[in-house]
């Protein structure tokens, strides 16, 4: 075993007092002390310093049990902002972000071209677009991204979806802004937000299936992202399920992404209601609107059988999809996330029925299949959460 340096304790013990102060509710020092275990001197000393850094105020008296009243800790919300930005849909979208998650201003680019010139270049126009409005300091620039990436170097390996191959995208972002910059798959950042901004932070194991433009699954292992030997761990959307199916932009035919994503829903309902005058989808939205999601549920509840079978095969092929991921890793807690929500529990309980058709019974019934709460903001919140676990130290 090698033993730790001095230099290596400290870090660990100042990132422990810090997580602690930040998840209390104005803690003493002595309290510090008492739910970290350290001494009341090292944690003085430590205190000192995050205080010199602007981490952590004083926030005057406590009331005391025998003798000096204790001074109570809070940790300053607005010691730093995160730039979170998500490149998963048909716009890009960015937000500037508070150290407790909450969303201070926001940015949407729409893609028009699906070019590596065209979806770079609108990258940094929406940086720049978000550092115009944001109040300082900003800690760095969070990227979720479609595709393998390479969550050390910050370089995208294969997206598809964005014609990028071996960008080195955190490297380029940061000789630009000279700002600390991290990216992530946007199905693994889904996965982050929710260990760390999300109504599961307790669960060690989780899946998080993000279905926007794409679909891929974020899986969480022992409390901590599992992306794979390759980087590629959950990339169901490009798992071919329909024989003979439409050419995907990864080259195969028939792959998840083409039946199931909400792109493809949109797609395939625009040619339902072009094809159809007599589609209850044309009762909805005039020729020249764009389809919507909420556009496909209304015409779906009303009994539109080309719609109905529309989202009845989107969801046996998903649901195929998840009961692999239940067989294979056998973890129970599966959340839902991205655009597809929109569509509400109509499409999630008929996902939960095509789950339990195809996955052994014993472990289907044990698993939970449920929606996100944190909506269609997941990535960016969680491109902000790996932004403070690697500048901060707070998770």
């Amino acid at each position: 075993m090698i033993k730790a340096t001095q230099q290596q304790t400290r870090a660990h013990n100042r990132q422990l007092v810090l997580q602690t102060i930040y998840d209390q509710s104005q803690p003493s020092r002595a309290d510090v002390a008492r739910l970290t275990g350290l001494t009341r001197t090292t944690i003085s000393d430590l205190v000192a310093e995050l205080i010199n850094e602007g981490l952590v105020e004083e926030m005057g008296q406590g009331q005391s049990i025998g003798g000096k009243p204790p001074t109570m800790l809070k940790f300053v919300d607005t010691c730093g902002y995160l730039i979170g930005i998500d490149l998963g849909s048909h716009e890009f979208q960015g937000a500037v972000v508070d150290l407790r998650g909450h969303i201070i201003d926001r940015v949407c680019l729409a893609l028009q071209e699906r070019n590596s010139d065209t979806a770079l270049t609108l990258v940094f126009e929406l940086i720049d677009n978000l550092l115009a409005h944001a109040p300082s300091p900003i800690i760095g620039i969070g990227i979720g991204s479609p595709g393998l990436i390479d969550p050390i170097s910050g370089t995208i390996c294969l997206s598809v979806n964005l014609d990028w191959s071996n960008l080195p995208l955190a490297r380029l972002i940061h000789d630009h802004y000279n700002l600390p910059v991290h990216i992530a798959n946007n199905s693994q950042a889904a996965a982050i937000a929710e260990t760390t901004f999300g109504t599961h932070r307790d669960i060690r194991n989780m899946v998080v299936v993000k279905i926007g433009g794409g679909i891929a699954a974020g899986i969480v292992i022992n409390g901590e992202p599992y992306f794979g030997d390759g980087f590629g761990a959950g990339e169901i959307g490009h798992v071919v399920v329909k024989e003979n199916g439409e050419l995907c932009p990864c080259g195969h035919y028939g792959c998840l992404e083409t039946v199931a994503s909400s792109y493809a829903l949109l797609k395939n309902a625009q040619k339902i209601a072009q094809q159809n005058p007599d589609s209850l989808l044309n009762l909805h939205a005039k020729p020249s609107e764009k389809m919507t999601l909420d556009i496909i549920l209304k015409a779906y509840q009303q009994g539109d059988a080309d719609v109905i079978n529309l989202l009845n095969e989107a969801s046996c092929y998903l649901g195929i999809a998840i009961a692999n991921l239940i067989c294979i890793i056998n973890i129970r807690q599966i959340l839902i996330a991205g655009m597809i929500t929109d569509l509400g529990t109509v499409f999630i309980n008929s996902l939960k029925q095509q789950v339990s058709k195809h996955a052994l019974s014993f472990l289907a019934d044990e698993t939970q299949i449920e929606t996100s709460a944190l909506g269609n903001d997941i990535v960016i919140l969680g491109v902000a959460a790996l932004l403070m676990q690697r500048e901060l130290g707070l998770y």
